[in-house]
């Protein structure tokens, strides 16, 4: 239902905020060169704009909240119910909480559709619909999220105020940042008088930032991050950890440990430390906890210094089944069908982090018998499998995935994988290798399963030798598990739900979801671990008359689908009906624009 809107520039005028005279001149302004008529009157100097956002929030029949006036009146407690992302994207934030209501102030918005739209996101992602919207000046908002967000320090950090002497040190719940090396940090300060130009900054020797590398890492493995990111600022260093596929700022350090933070990681990562104008790869293996890790590092030179990301590899977190990955009983059964075929191709498609190598190495797992022999060429080999032969390229030794692929043809294998498919030559012997009576396994970076064919035929492979080894294609992106500890229902209408795929149900229905409310055990945020969403597409006669037909994406989608494929979208809304996920989280993972 549309909702109401009445005139901005007659309000503008009953308030007393400008003339009827300059209303005109505003709208023979708009009609020379269209645009917002609230704008256009900032812009003539006849109005300012928080008056012209009451206004608007008159035209909604909404309330205007002005943050220079009523900033302490909001809820710090409440001021983060809305995740960051979706917050972020509507340019919201959550005021305060009264008799159940959640009062909402968003910034205004272009046109009835996208309030809609934007007021059913943020009440799928608070889960309630019982909210009541202002609005409020853009920057204003934007300001106090950044303000709230960085505040609740998402990871169980405590960002320190200005006047703590261990400014830039975080301090965690639970201690774990040891006293000893913060006191190094403050030591270090005093030594080098915060200087982060000082050579003598540079030592690697110097036992706090060996202490601190360390230290670094092993929180990270503690709190189940996949990836660390050392990022220098122009005033101090950023520490992110990756955590269920979300990033979280978890210690921001002074900028004077810059240099020998960088260059000690640089150091156990057997990287050149006198390159720093070239980006470098290196590798640190680290045990902890009787357990064995390796760190993919990767330095990149930026405008405040060397940025440092590392991917950690859990060796034992590999060897999954394929009923832990998240696949519907349904689903993994078909899936065990496609890879038990003698020959073909069978692809693994999503974005960059979306689980592909972890699916892929279980379906490994599976297949790996005694009868078989399986080869693989991997850039880089990310964990090893016994009794599987497994190529590391080197692209100096001139060993490419391409003539690794030639070799492994004199190899006898019966099952080839390929780490991806990233040229026209990789992916034609490789569709070779399929057409010569062996089953090929690979990942392409695609959108969705369908998107996989028509990359293929950019590539270069013709069509009907796509059509003749294509055998099946499993798109998979990894949503956030709602923590098990603060797991709570609530219920929503059948209708926010349409768009995920929905049926069977009518509009004004009530459904039962869950969300976390946030606990010590998940950090506040409500996830703990990921899940996976699929879409398979088994490419049958059909599909192979659209693929040398050149047919596009959309007609085969709809034969996939008509053959019995589900979307991405609605396998997520499986997970959300079930209780494993969130519409909220659904949403982030799977929805691009379009689609």
């Amino acid at each position: 239902m549309a909702l109401a809107r009445k005139d901005v520039g007659e309000i503008l005028v009953t308030k007393g905020y400008m003339t009827q005279q300059q209303l005109e001149q505003v709208r023979v302004a708009q009609k020379n060169a269209p645009g917002d008529l609230g704008k256009i009157a900032v812009e003539l100097g006849f109005v300012t704009e928080k008056q012209v956002i009451e206004a608007k929030a008159e035209s909604f029949n909404y309330l205007f909240f002005d943050f220079e006036k009523s900033a302490k009146t909001i809820d710090p407690k409440c001021a983060t119910l809305i995740p960051e992302h979706v917050a972020r994207k509507y340019k919201a934030i959550a005021l305060g909480k009264k008799h159940d209501r959640v009062f909402v102030c968003i910034c205004t918005p272009g046109d009835n559709k996208a309030l809609e739209t934007a007021i059913s996101d943020i009440k799928l992602s608070i889960g309630t619909q019982n909210i009541k919207i202002c609005f409020g000046s853009e920057d204003e908002i934007m300001a106090a999220i950044d303000q709230y967000y960085k505040s609740t320090a998402d990871g169980g950090f405590i960002v320190p105020t200005e006047g703590d002497p261990e400014k830039g040190i975080a301090a965690r719940k639970d201690n774990t940042l040891s006293s000893e090396i913060r006191q190094d940090l403050v030591n270090m300060q005093n030594e080098t008088g915060g200087d982060d130009d000082d050579e003598e900054g540079e030592d690697q020797n110097t036992a706090p930032i060996v202490r601190l590398a360390y230290s670094i890492i092993k929180l990270a493995i503690e709190d189940g991050a996949s990836d660390i990111h050392i990022e220098p600022q122009r005033d101090n260093v950023r520490v992110r950890y990756r955590i269920d596929g979300v990033l979280h700022e978890v210690m921001p350090l002074p900028k004077y440990v810059d240099k020998p933070l960088t260059s000690r990681f640089k150091i156990m990562s057997d990287m050149n430390i006198a390159e720093k104008r070239a980006p470098q790869d290196g590798r640190i293996g680290i045990m902890l906890d009787k357990k064995d890790y390796d760190l993919r590092v990767s330095c990149l030179p930026t405008v405040h210094g060397e940025k440092i990301v590392m991917r950690i590899l859990d060796k034992s977190s590999v060897l999954l089944g394929l009923n832990k990955l998240g696949f519907t009983h349904e689903l993994q059964s078909e899936v065990e069908e496609l890879i038990s075929q003698p020959n073909g191709c069978v692809l693994l498609t999503g974005p960059t982090g979306s689980g592909k190598t972890t699916t892929l190495y279980s379906i490994l797992h599976k297949l790996n018998t005694i009868e078989k022999n399986i080869l693989t060429v991997e850039d880089p080999v990310e964990y090893q499998l016994p009794g599987i032969a497994q190529v590391h390229v080197n692209r100096k030794a001139g060993l490419t995935f391409a003539t690794a692929l030639r070799s492994f043809l004199r190899q006898d294998p019966d099952i080839i994988m390929v780490g991806e498919m990233r040229d026209l030559e990789t992916a034609s012997i490789a569709v070779e290798s399929a057409l010569t009576g062996h089953l090929v396994l690979s990942t392409l970076h695609t959108n969705d399963a369908p998107s996989a064919i028509t990359r293929l035929a950019d590539m270069g492979i013709e069509e009907y030798l796509i059509a003749a080894t294509l055998v099946g294609i499993v798109a998979q992106r990894l949503a956030r598990r709602i923590c098990p500890n603060c797991k709570t229902s609530y219920q929503v209408r059948a209708s926010e739900l349409r768009r995920f795929g929905l049926k069977d149900y009518d509009d004004d229905e009530m459904l039962t979801l869950y969300k976390g409310t946030g606990c010590e055990k998940c950090k506040n945020t409500g996830y703990k671990g990921r899940c996976g969403i699929h879409e398979m597409l088994t490419v049958n006669d059909e599909v192979r008359e659209l693929i040398v037909r050149k047919a596009p994406v959309a007609n085969l989608r709809e034969a996939a689908k008509a053959n019995g494929m589900h979307e991405l979208r609605e396998d997520g809304l499986v997970k959300v009906i079930e209780g494993i996920t969130t519409p909220d989280e659904v949403m982030r993972v799977v929805f691009t624009a379009g689609y």
